[in-house]
């Protein structure tokens, strides 16, 4: 398929924890509003735009953000709620597009390529979007463009509420006044590189021997060179509710010991979630297996708001091994399996913690993925003799 033929939309949920505590509590609205955890040490999850007038943004500590603007509301987030919002826009766009990908729990990307032809991307867009905030309450902004990145940076630039096309053959001519740091990929630390090297805007980017950026970047600089002239034929993935993280294990022996299985489950669970951050996932379903001893299986599963932190996910295992475990008969087999996944960052559900709590999660992967995930587990997961 050639650039022509893609017509790719990229939807994006305005200010989206912020819009669902305005729904429940209009009070809220057009107020400079703070999601997180209360305390000093805790850190901004999501602001609300008027918040962000005052220089403040996501993963600020919230003493900041309280100084910058110490009118603002703080609420704790409620993932549930954000969860539940996540679900029913995917509905709306499950049940009108063909193809479509949830990049996050709040943003998508939709291939309407071949639409075109009968109805008019830009037009079913547009539609689209006045549904979703329709039948939700919901904001939400669009770009429409022959790649995803186009669509992406595009949807960017016209948030929020708003909508906009970006035609083939005009990618390079959109992106070219814009700072470099407005292109995907292009963080705070490589934004500053690029600006020390004279490079300000995508114009410039563009402009700079790829030979250089290889040289001074390494294989970014060729990804970015692609990327600045508004090449990108990364494909939209389809999203399924089937992918899952799962993992089951059968005993030599049948075992009736609790503590022994309870041992095996956190450490199963412990092994997954972190594989879920290694892919920057969440899951949105928990499932837990039994086979007994005569080959009986059964398995109880329950839907969850968003997450990948093992202190949530432990409990929920827990709680549905403890729901299946009625019969007091050998068990031959355990398996924990996760599902409902979607691209993001735990730290989205810590709410309540401190950025220590944040810190040490960073600091447990960390260990995990240089020495391996056998070398760090909690003491629970230490599996006793039976």
């Amino acid at each position: 398929m050639t650039p022509t033929d893609r017509h790719i939309t990229h939807f994006d949920l305005d200010a989206f924890f912020v819009a669902v505590e305005c729904l429940k509590n209009s009070r809220f609205k057009n107020k400079p509003l703070l999601v997180g955890g209360s305390g000093d040490r805790a850190v901004v999850a999501a602001c609300s735009y008027e918040a962000r007038k005052f220089g403040i943004h996501s993963a600020m500590p919230m003493r900041m953000a309280k100084r910058l603007c110490p009118e603002a509301i703080v609420i704790s987030g409620d993932m549930e709620s954000y969860s539940k919002y996540s679900r029913l826009v995917t509905d709306i766009i499950a049940d009108k597009v063909p193809m479509y990908e949830k990049a996050s729990i709040d943003e998508f990307y939709i291939d309407l390529s071949g639409m075109e032809k009968f109805f008019g991307c830009s037009l079913f867009s547009k539609e689209l979007k006045q549904k979703i905030t329709k039948e939700t309450g919901l904001s939400i902004s669009f770009g429409l463009g022959s790649n995803k990145l186009i669509s992406k940076v595009a949807t960017n630039e016209v948030k929020p509420d708003g909508q906009i096309e970006i035609p083939f053959g005009e990618e390079k001519d959109y992106l070219a006044p814009l700072g470099v740091e407005k292109l995907p990929g292009v963080g705070q630390q490589r934004a500053t590189q690029l600006y020390q090297m004279g490079v300000e805007t995508i114009k410039k980017l563009s402009q700079f021997p790829v030979e250089e950026l290889h040289v001074v970047l390494g294989k970014d600089g060729i990804e970015l060179s692609r990327r600045s002239n508004g090449v990108d034929d990364t494909p939209v993935v389809p999203y399924r509710e089937q992918k899952s993280i799962s993992t089951e294990r059968t005993f030599q022996t049948d075992t009736i010991n609790v503590d022994f299985l309870h041992s095996v489950l956190v450490r199963m669970t412990e092994e997954i979630a972190f594989e879920l951050r290694k892919q920057n996932k969440l899951t949105g379903c928990v499932a837990v297996k039994l086979r007994y001893s005569n080959f009986d299986t059964e398995s109880k599963q329950t839907t969850i708001p968003y997450t990948a932190a093992d202190h949530v996910l432990l409990k929920i295992s827990r709680e549905l091994f403890d729901k299946l475990f009625t019969r007091r008969m050998l068990v031959r087999l355990v398996g924990v399996r996760f599902t409902h996944l979607i691209a993001g960052n735990y730290q989205v559900s810590l709410f309540d913690d401190t950025q220590e709590m944040i810190s040490l999660y960073q600091a447990i992967d960390s260990v995990k993925l240089r020495y391996g995930s056998q070398f760090l587990r909690r003491a629970k997961a230490i599996v006793k003799n039976r």
